[in-house]
């Protein structure tokens, strides 16, 4: 068996762009397929809002408002439905520098990275998101009506889901780290006191300001910390 040709710089940056417009050409088609669908996604997302005892009324106070509303959420909605055609091409770049019993990890890798993602947004979706508009609907006064901007409203329930869908790659990440001899379950035992730190800094960061959903992140957060102590277990390299 022949051993593999070592790249040079110029041929590792020429695969690097071919990578980098897969990638792009598969979130361009996801885009497409949400913008196609796109009253469906729209109602979706509306649900959330709309199913409040009191639901607010939401307005759209630019011209161009709701024509870059439909755009912003078909992008969102593509990068989501490319996710593992991005990892597949993430993982291609990086295998020649793995060794050979790790590549035999990219399909796990891939399908735990989708999942997971989902999984984040399906949490956010149903638990984080309708906790926060029921608690914040609720602080009111009796003069001022709850009028929102769609727009607002959108970025509010995109970010936190985008958000939600990364924080809970963790395990992934870790997955990863393990395969490749980074990270153990001894060393991530004795960090988990920084980790929790570092869970409560990174919900703070991507969540909307508030107690609410910095708890509703960080809880499942930690929960999957220490779920990912076990994935290293069983992922670890022996020294």
């Amino acid at each position: 068996m022949t051993p593999e040709k070592e790249m040079g710089f110029l041929d590792h940056l020429e695969e690097l762009r071919w990578r980098i417009i897969k990638s792009l050409l598969g979130i361009v088609v996801g885009a497409a397929l949400v913008f196609t669908f796109m009253d469906q996604v729209f109602q979706i997302l509306l649900d959330p809002v709309l199913s409040l005892d009191e639901p607010p009324k939401l307005q759209v106070l630019k011209i161009h408002g709701m024509f870059l509303l439909k755009w912003g959420i078909a992008l969102v909605g593509g990068l989501v439905l490319a996710l593992p055609i991005v990892t597949y091409q993430i993982w291609k770049f990086v295998a020649p520098g793995m060794l050979k019993n790790e590549r035999k990890y990219s399909f796990p890798v891939i399908l735990f990275s989708f999942v997971a993602f989902v999984g984040g947004i399906m949490f956010a979706y149903f638990i984080i998101i309708p906790i926060s508009l029921n608690f914040f609907a609720s602080i009111g006064y009796v003069d001022v009506e709850n009028n929102f901007s769609i727009n607002y409203y959108f970025s509010y329930i995109l970010w936190v889901l985008v958000a939600a869908g990364l924080l809970f790659e963790l395990p992934v990440l870790v997955l990863i780290l393990s395969v490749i001899g980074l990270v153990t379950p001894a060393f991530m035992r004795h960090y988990r006191r920084h980790s929790i730190v570092t869970i409560l800094v990174l919900s703070a960061f991507f969540t909307p300001p508030d107690p609410v959903s910095l708890f509703m992140m960080s809880l499942p957060l930690i929960v999957l910390y220490e779920l990912s102590i076990g994935i290293s277990k069983i992922f670890d390299k022996p020294v």
